[in-house]
């Protein structure tokens, strides 16, 4: 039994590393959506059957944990698999979203004047503020959409990203936290640290899932038990194009991805 981790492209590679750096010892399967990305730009219509559709694959090849490493996923799909579509199309399949960790982790960290940046689909359903608020009233929090970050990262037009991201950070007077909602944004997570003053903090989020994931597997042994130890890693997607493969290269050594259809 694997742990599954879904993300709408390549971006949720940063969190699988991660996975794979501090708990080595289980079997992974990584799935990203590239045929349809990005996902932060179309209707929850489009968004919740992807992710239903790639989250039933990742089942139907023996996970009994899934991550979903996309924010947009998450914010759209994670309560209705969680509550409605597991229990009756995958029973026993224990899936987890993204943002609730990276929430308790700013609210932890004392941040009050929390800024998060996000794709269009994550910030119009403002679950960051949401989770902010239910774990501190007193926090303000202020998410701005940035659609233009993921197409460039994912086409790997890294030159340009400065202007950009200077234009969306230019929103975030005062702040004294910034969360990077997206699994993409860790890889330009120095660049955001460069632009912004040294008192800001910035919370990405493979800086924590690591962490966040080995904790709940002390404290849910019912599903660590189940979990194969065999040091496994298998990378799939539903699109392979060149740009891609150079770009999971790079965070990933050696990678190699299979494309898959379903």
């Amino acid at each position: 039994m694997k742990i599954g981790i879904f993300d709408s492209g390549l971006g949720g590679l940063v969190i699988t590393k991660t996975f794979i750096n501090i708990l080595p010892e289980y079997d992974y399967l990584y799935l990203g959506d590239t045929a349809h990305l990005p996902y932060g730009e179309k209707t929850s219509g489009r968004i919740l059957k992807y992710t239903l559709d790639s989250v039933k694959y990742l089942a139907e090849q023996n996970c009994r944990l899934i991550i979903i490493a996309c924010n947009t996923a998450t914010s759209v799909a994670l309560r209705y698999i969680q509550q409605k579509f597991a229990p009756l199309c995958m029973p026993g399949v224990k899936v987890l979203g993204v943002v609730i960790p990276t929430a308790e982790t700013a609210v932890s960290a004392g941040a009050k004047r929390i800024g998060v940046i996000a794709t269009s689909a994550t910030v119009a359903s403002h679950i960051y503020a949401a989770e902010l608020q239910k774990l501190d009233s007193s926090v303000v929090v202020k998410e701005v959409a940035a659609p233009q970050l993921v197409p460039l990262i994912e086409a790997g037009n890294f030159q340009n990203m400065n202007n950009v991201l200077k234009d969306y950070l230019s929103a975030f007077p005062e702040m004294d936290s910034l969360i990077l909602g997206c699994t993409h944004y860790p890889l330009i997570k120095e660049n955001c640290r460069r632009l912004l003053s040294d008192s800001v903090k910035v919370i990405s989020q493979d800086e924590l899932m690591g962490k966040k994931l080995a904790d709940y597997l002390r404290r849910h042994p019912e599903i660590e038990s189940d979990l194969t130890h065999n040091c496994s890693r298998r990378f799939c997607v539903t699109k392979i194009n060149p740009e891609a493969s150079r770009i999971a290269a790079r965070l990933i050594p050696d990678i190699f991805m299979e494309e898959v259809v379903f």
